[in-house]
C-alpha cells in the first residue's frame, strides 16, 4: 500500500496517495477539485525537465541523470522523487558520446531505468526476467494523429503557415524512443494539418550554447513575411538555458529545409532575478508593437522561495540585439516553474481571429497560457494587454484560480499555438503524455504523439473561458455515418451502438439534461443527493448515483475486460448546488500491469438556457479526446488496450444512475487512416 496524507484545499479534505517506487502497476488517478477543477493527484507522466529546486542536476543535465540511474541499475522513479536525486548530481560534463554508449549497452527490454520527461519505468529487476513481450496490437501506431516515423517526441514547437504549407516542428530524439540530451527539432509539412510529410531535422545541438539540446521554442513570421525561430539551448558546462535564433537559409524554399543559427546567439541570457540557470526556457512567438519593437516572452520561476511563476519580456528593433523589458509580462506566486508559455490574442467563437490586435478591443481577449511544471498541466487565464503588461480579467486571480482553468483537463501538455492566416483561426497542438515503461518504448520503437489540432476562441456565451474544437479538416476522414435518435437509457442500461465499431472513431452524442427537480420525489434519493460529494475517482463509472454516471464506453471488448468510460455525473454539493461533472475513466482501459491508468475529471459549466449535455469523442487506437459542451471542456486520455483493439473494440452507451436518461441523438463515423511518410 502507498502512504497517504491529507491536506486542506478550498475547505475540503483532499487525500494524496503516494505509491512506493516498486508499485508502478497501481492505478494512479488524476481528478479535479469539485469547486475549482484543480487536479489533486499526478499521473505517471513526467516531462524532460527537473523542478526549479533541483541543483542542475537532473533532467536538465540529462546525461548526468541517466548515467547515475544506469549505474544504480534498477530504478523506478516517480516524478515527485526527482528533486531528491538532484542533490547528488553536481556537474554537466558527461560527454554525450559517453551517454549514448551507456544507452546502447543498457537499452533493451531488460533495461531498468527512468528518463526525465516520461514516466518510463521498469517493472523488473536488472535482467528483465519478468518482462512480458508487448501484444502485437501495441506495436502499431496511431492512425490519424501526428507522430514521427520512430523514436521519441515531445513538445510541439513553432507551428506556422508559410508559402502554401503548414509547418510543424517538435522535440525529437533521433537516436532512440527515449528522451535524451541530444534533443533536436524534427520538421514536417502538410497542406491540411492532417496529412503530414516528414522532412529533415531542422535544428540540432551543434553549438556551445545548445550542446545539451535544442529545446522548445516558437516561430514567428517576421519582416517581409520571412519566418524566424527562437528556441532554448542548453549549455554543456553550466546547464544554463539560453535563448537563440535561427533563420531560413533560403526563404524562397516553401519547405524551409535548411535553417541557420545567427552569429549573435545566444540573443538572450537569463535575468539576474532568476536564481537557477536551468529555469529559463521556451520562448513564445514574437509580436511587433506600435513603436516597431519586436517582443517575446520566456517562462521562468523567481522569488525568495523560488516558487513564483514568471513570464519575462524581451524587445528588439532589429531582431538580433535584444534587451529585457523593465518588468515581467506577468507573475503569480505559488505556481512554480512556467514552461512553454504561450501568449496571444483571440476572438470570440463567432468572430474571425486575428494575429495582431490593438491593446484594447472589445471583441477580443488575450490568453496567457503556461505549462505548470509542478502539476504537468497546461492552464490559462484571459485578460487584456497594454503597456507591455498583462492584466487578468479576474482581479483576485491567485494560484488556485489560475490552476482551475485547464487547457486540457486530461493528459496532454506543453501545447503551442499559431495563427492560421488561410482560415483566420488560432490553432493549438499539444503533446500527449505517455504512462509506460522504458522496455515498452524500446520494444515498440516510438514514444509520444500529438493531439488533434484544435481551434481556440473565447466562449461567447460565458466570456470567461475558451472553446476548443477539432479543426474542420478532421471531418474529411469521416466515413460510414450512422445516426440514432430518441434512445432511452433506463437505470443500469448498457446499450451497444451498432454500425461503427473499432478503434478509430468520431462520435457525437447529445443527452437531454435530466430534470433534477425530480430528485425530491424520492425520499431516500433526495437525502443522498444532498450529500453527493462525488469525484471522478470515486468508483469511476461503476459508481451509482441518481443522475449518473451516464455516457459512453469506448475501446471496450465484448467481455468488458478493457473499457474506457467517458461520462457525466450530476450531483449536489453540501451547499445544495447542482454540479455537472465530466469524467474520463481509464482505470479499466488496459490489462497491462505496468502502465498508468488515470482517472480525470472536472466540473463543466452548463448554462440555464442549455437543456442538453453534448459530447464529441475522437478515438484513435491509444488516445481518447473528449470535447464537452461544445468544446467548453477538453479531456484527453492516453490508453493501452490489448484486447479491445481494431474490430474487437466496441462502443456502448451506458447509464449507471437510478434515473432514466434520454439520448437525443448519437452520430458515429469510422475514421480513415492517414498515411504519413517522408516528403
Amino acid at each position: 500500500m502507498g502512504s497517504s496524507t491529507k491536506e486542506k484545499l478550498m475547505g475540503e479534505d483532499i487525500e494524496y496517495v503516494g505509491l512506493p517506487l516498486h508499485s508502478a502497476s497501481a492505478n494512479i488517478k488524476h481528478y479535479c477539485n469539485d469547486q475549482q477543477g484543480r487536479r489533486l493527484q499526478r499521473s505517471f507522466t513526467g516531462r524532460r525537465r527537473a523542478s526549479s529546486n533541483s541543483s542542475c542536476l537532473l533532467a536538465i543535465c540529462g546525461s548526468c541523470f541517466v548515467a547515475i540511474l544506469l549505474l544504480f541499475g534498477t530504478v523506478v522513479m516517480n516524478i515527485h522523487r526527482r528533486s531528491e536525486l538532484g542533490h547528488v548530481l553536481r556537474d554537466c560534463t558527461l560527454a554525450p558520446s559517453s551517454l549514448f554508449n551507456l544507452f546502447n549497452i543498457a537499452a533493451g527490454p531488460s533495461s531498468a531505468w527512468s528518463v526525465p520527461g516520461i514516466f518510463l519505468h521498469s517493472s523488473t529487476a536488472a535482467g528483465g526476467a519478468d518482462h512480458v513481450a508487448l501484444p502485437q496490437q501495441l506495436l502499431s501506431r496511431t492512425l490519424f494523429h501526428y507522430q514521427p516515423q520512430k523514436n521519441w517526441m515531445n513538445d510541439p514547437n513553432g507551428p506556422m503557415y508559410y508559402m502554401g504549407y503548414y509547418h510543424l516542428f517538435h522535440q525529437y530524439n533521433k537516436s532512440m524512443p527515449l528522451w535524451g540530451v541530444n534533443m533536436s527539432w524534427a520538421h514536417a509539412v502538410s497542406k491540411d494539418l492532417i496529412h503530414w510529410l516528414y522532412l529533415e531535422v531542422a535544428l540540432e545541438p551543434d553549438q556551445q550554447y545548445d550542446a545539451m539540446g535544442v529545446w522548445s521554442g516558437s516561430s514567428t513570421i517576421g519582416p517581409n513575411g520571412v519566418p524566424f525561430i527562437i528556441y532554448t539551448g542548453k549549455m554543456n558546462q553550466t546547464c544554463e538555458e539560453t535563448q537563440n535564433m535561427a533563420v531560413p537559409a533560403d526563404p524562397s524554399d516553401p519547405l524551409l529545409r535548411k535553417w541557420v543559427k545567427v552569429p549573435q546567439n545566444p540573443i538572450v541570457r537569463r535575468p539576474a532575478v532568476v536564481v537557477d540557470p536551468w529555469t529559463f526556457r521556451d520562448p513564445t512567438s514574437a509580436w511587433q508593437e506600435e513603436d516597431g519593437s519586436w517582443v517575446f516572452t520566456v517562462g521562468s520561476v523567481i522569488g525568495d522561495t523560488n516558487t513564483t511563476g514568471a513570464a519575462f519580456l524581451f524587445k528588439s528593433k532589429d531582431l538580433r540585439h535584444w534587451e529585457q523589458v523593465d518588468k515581467p509580462l506577468f507573475t503569480l506566486p505559488e505556481t512554480g516553474m512556467w514552461e512553454c508559455v504561450d501568449f496571444y490574442p483571440v476572438g470570440f467563437d463567432s468572430i474571425p481571429q486575428s494575429s495582431t490586435l490593438p491593446a484594447h478591443n472589445s471583441s477580443h481577449k488575450y490568453v496567457l497560457k503556461t505549462s505548470l511544471f509542478k502539476s504537468q498541466h497546461d492552464v490559462y487565464t484571459l485578460g487584456s494587454y497594454a503597456a507591455r503588461t498583462f492584466t487578468p480579467d479576474n482581479p483576485e486571480l491567485d494560484n488556485i484560480a489560475f490552476e482551475s482553468f485547464c487547457y486540457d483537463c486530461g493528459g496532454s501538455y506543453a501545447s503551442d499555438s499559431f495563427f492560421d492566416p488561410v482560415k483566420q483561426r488560432r490553432i493549438v497542438l499539444s503533446w500527449v503524455n505517455a504512462t509506460e515503461t522504458t522496455a515498452m518504448a524500446i520494444e515498440r520503437g516510438w514514444a509520444g504523439f500529438l493531439s488533434i489540432p484544435r481551434t481556440v476562441a473565447v466562449d461567447s456565451k460565458t466570456g470567461v473561458n475558451l472553446i476548443q474544437w477539432p479543426i474542420e479538416e478532421v471531418e474529411s476522414l469521416r466515413t460510414n455515418e450512422q445516426v440514432q435518435t430518441g434512445l432511452k437509457l433506463d437505470a443500469s442500461a448498457l446499450v451497444k451502438v451498432d454500425g461503427n465499431a473499432g478503434s478509430q472513431l468520431d462520435v457525437e452524442v447529445v443527452f437531454d439534461y435530466p430534470d433534477v427537480s425530480m430528485a425530491g420525489a424520492f425520499t431516500d434519493e433526495a437525502k443522498y443527493s444532498m450529500n453527493d460529494e462525488f469525484n471522478c475517482s470515486q468508483g469511476g463509472s461503476a459508481h451509482r448515483g441518481i443522475f449518473g454516471p451516464f455516457g459512453l464506453l469506448v475501446l471496450t471488448d465484448e467481455n468488458f475486460q478493457e473499457q474506457t468510460a467517458e461520462f457525466f455525473y450530476i450531483g449536489r454539493s453540501s451547499k445544495g448546488e447542482w454540479i455537472t461533472r465530466f469524467c474520463s475513466d481509464a482505470s479499466r482501459s488496459s490489462l497491462l500491469p505496468d502502465v498508468g491508468l488515470p482517472v480525470y475529471g472536472s466540473p463543466v459549466k452548463v448554462l440555464p438556457t442549455e437543456d442538453f449535455l453534448s459530447l464529441r469523442i475522437l478515438v484513435d487506437q491509444f488516445i481518447v479526446e473528449s470535447f464537452v459542451q461544445g468544446g467548453r471542456l477538453l479531456m484527453t486520455s492516453r490508453v493501452y488496450p490489448t484486447v479491445a483493439t481494431h474490430n474487437l473494440a466496441n462502443l456502448y452507451l451506458f447509464n449507471n444512475g437510478t434515473t432514466p436518461i434520454t439520448v437525443r441523438k448519437i452520430t458515429t463515423w469510422h475514421m480513415s487512416e492517414v498515411i504519413m511518410h517522408p516528403y
